[in-house]
């Protein structure tokens, strides 16, 4: 997997998770290998002008996902076609805000919304209770297997 990650926000964040994390969840839904994926982690002000320009919302949010090349789950048997997966913006003070109000780590936050970003990126959705229902489920196994992975990697 090709993943960049850019942090342009004044935040200090663990990239080498996000990383780890990124290609677990690409791996998990049989992205292509040579599939190309960007992370930027941008500070508020850069995120509100993201999210009024692309969304027409008011305020900085806590994550964006611009899809290029259209990219969809594949199988183990017929991984997705290799491309541009597309970018993911993460603004780690909204999710430090978020994290506080879960009573979880900021960094916790941050995979939560990186894997989001990748679903989205995916052709995932969540404006409908049944899209809803089967985005936040495979985020959820994506974490959890990733938790495990994380907890096997350490001695």
């Amino acid at each position: 997997m090709s993943i960049e990650i850019n942090n342009e926000s004044s935040v200090e964040v663990d990239e080498n998770a996000i990383l780890r994390l990124a290609s677990f969840a690409l791996d998990h839904m049989h992205v292509h290998p040579d599939a190309e994926l960007a992370i930027v982690l941008v500070d508020e002000a850069a995120m509100e002008q993201l999210h009024v320009q692309w969304m027409d919302e008011p305020g900085p949010t806590d994550v964006l996902s611009f899809p290029m090349d259209e990219l969809r789950p594949g199988t183990e048997d017929s991984p997705t076609p290799p491309g541009l997966l597309g970018d993911v913006v993460l603004c780690p003070q909204v999710a430090e805000e978020q994290a506080k109000a879960a009573k979880h780590s900021t960094l916790e936050e941050l995979l939560l919304l990186t894997t989001h970003g990748i679903l989205h990126l995916l052709g995932f959705d969540h404006a409908e209770p049944d899209e809803e229902r089967e985005m936040f489920g495979i985020q959820r196994d994506i974490l959890v297997g990733f938790a495990m992975s994380e907890r096997r990697r350490r001695p």
